[in-house]
């Protein structure tokens, strides 16, 4: 077997040093679901700043990523909803970071759109709204649409199940979310995992997403990721 294809089993200190001031930086999850808490620890714990976060949402002020926004290493949020971290609204409206909101569906298509090297697509989502300011708006077969452009990140930090030593990725229920999307969007993918088995050990009809897009592996850490007070 080429060692080539067999990928590197970090610690998440060691994983979050290629992330570099004034990143790009996809971190998967939903609300609680799916988050790489032991990767994003590791990242507020190194105090990377000059972030751009990109992410269905902020978490809360305290959980996640949402404390990177909290702890001030964030210069701009692109997700769809960020209204459960309080923190994020107060820094946006008090100028001191960048929010770009992005509707849902549209938010994970133009990570689709840079994950298959699409330069973009038209969507009818946020026509007439303030969605489409600054955008260019098409008319196809009398009917208006937003050309969205593709979103990708210099890092992606994924959360999967289990994965083999070549980086195949299974996931568990609904913390898939996001993050087969974002595996495809970044220039390096680390993977969050329970678990990294033996190769030949996780049936090919349940990979999700495959090695070859990802870069490193870390395996969760113990930690207490509920809100702190």
């Amino acid at each position: 077997m080429s060692r080539k294809v067999i990928k590197p089993v970090l610690s998440a200190a060691e994983a979050v040093r290629s992330v570099k001031a004034g990143s790009r930086v996809m971190v998967g999850g939903f609300n609680y679901g799916g988050i790489p808490y032991s990767l994003v620890e590791a990242l507020v714990e190194a105090g990377t700043g000059d972030l751009t976060l990109i992410s269905n949402d902020t978490a809360y002020e305290d959980v996640g990523h949402g404390r990177l926004v909290a702890r001030g290493q964030v210069k701009k949020v692109i997700a769809s909803h960020v209204g459960l971290n309080k923190k994020t609204g107060k820094l946006f409206h008090d100028g001191l970071m960048e929010l770009e909101l992005c509707p849902q569906g549209t938010f994970v298509e133009r990570i689709r759109a840079a994950g298959f090297g699409l330069g973009g697509f038209l969507t009818p989502t946020g026509v007439g709204t303030v969605v489409e300011e600054g955008k260019e708006v098409l008319e196809v077969e009398g009917r208006k649409y937003i050309l969205e452009l593709p979103l990708r990140a210099d890092v992606a930090f994924v959360r999967a199940h289990k994965a083999d030593r070549r980086g195949n990725l299974t996931y568990f229920g609904t913390n898939r979310n996001f993050n087969p999307a974002m595996a495809m969007a970044a220039d390096y993918v680390v993977a969050e995992v329970d678990s990294v088995v033996e190769v030949g050990e996780i049936d090919p009809n349940d990979v999700v997403t495959p090695g070859i897009l990802i870069d490193a592996l870390v395996v969760k850490e113990d930690l207490y990721y509920a809100a702190r007070t």
